[in-house]
């Protein structure tokens, strides 16, 4: 990967269009996946984290590996296991004798973007001292409070077939993400052209740093400033009353899922283009926003993504 050389951000309109330029070079890595790469762009510009949950091997870690490339920032993977434990994570401190004090080794946490992979193989303890971190932008190791790098982006994993020796995590950890998506299966077409592609793992070695971590601190600010009409707040809370009201979700969305909402639909109607977002951007973001926080009471035939997708042709634009 290599590293951004330029330190002065760029003006606002060849900062949009560095970042349309990073958006396409994700889009040829992670072939025939344009709908999640503009999630995940959306989550990164909302200051959010994403979780995706999803099969080995349908690009999981490439994803995250592309993102890294074209902002130019610094990455680390944690393979989560349940021996992982949380200094692992966060770092330890260390007593100098020659000094007569300790002195702090930052762990793999002091990145901008972070891939957790496989989080539900870790122990709750390791979990937490990662989600924390995340919630809280900052860890405190031995009373001593270090801030994290900024931008800071976790990629969290999960794989929703092999549940053997995991430790789920629970709904209010859950919540700290912002989006979850899932990459699925290529179309025959795709996985024909990825079959006959270059190594994925030499384009990425290839891959030239676009926009600047500055830049997307600055482009999140951009991404802030979308109007919002009353119309469309309306139909936000539309929503989260319906979720609310509904016999087939267990509990509905809390109002910082709803802000949350705001947040990434704003960061969608930016990459699409736009000063202003739309009831097209919520609808296009709330499924990956709701998926990962509600359930269906238990012994009902039917799927959070069926009745997500149902509440969402029920609920009326304004």
């Amino acid at each position: 990967m290599t590293e951004f050389s330029l330190h002065t951000p760029v003006p606002e309109t060849d900062r949009q269009e560095r970042l349309k330029g990073a958006v396409e070079v994700v889009n040829k890595i992670l072939m025939g996946k344009e709908q999640q790469v503009k999630l995940a762009f959306s989550c990164l510009l909302a200051r959010g984290h994403l979780l995706i949950e999803d099969l080995p091997g349908v690009g999981k870690t490439t994803l995250a590996h592309a993102l890294a490339a074209v902002i130019g920032v610094r990455y680390q993977r944690i393979q989560f296991t349940s021996d992982l434990l949380p200094a692992d994570i966060l770092g330890v401190s260390i007593y100098r004798r020659d000094q007569e004090q300790f002195e702090f080794h930052p762990g793999p946490i002091f990145s901008q973007l972070v891939l957790a992979d496989e989080i539900n193989r870790a122990t709750p303890k390791s979990q937490s001292a990662l989600l924390e971190a995340m919630a809280e932008g900052q860890v405190t190791i031995e009373g001593e409070t270090h801030a994290l790098p900024k931008p800071f982006f976790v990629i969290a994993t999960q794989n929703p077939l092999d549940l053997g020796g995991t430790f789920p995590l629970p709904d209010s950890q859950l919540d700290r993400f912002l989006l979850s998506i899932s990459l699925g299966f290529p179309e025959p077409e795709v996985e024909r052209e990825l079959l006959t592609a270059r190594d994925r793992i030499l384009v990425l070695n290839d891959t030239q740093a676009i926009i600047s971590p500055d830049d997307v601190l600055l482009l999140s600010e951009d991404c802030r400033k979308i109007h919002v009409s009353h119309a469309l707040l309306d139909y936000v809370q539309a929503l989260l009353a319906g979720t609310r009201n509904s016999r087939w979700f267990e509990t509905g969305l809390s109002p910082r899922a709803g802000i949350a909402m705001l947040a990434c639909c704003k960061a969608y109607a930016f990459l699409e283009g736009r000063n202003f977002a739309i009831p097209e951007d919520v609808k296009a973001i709330f499924p990956s926003l709701a998926r990962h926080r509600m359930s269906v009471p238990h012994g009902m035939e039917t799927s959070v993504k069926e009745q997500i997708q149902d509440l969402l042709d029920q609920v009326a634009i304004p």
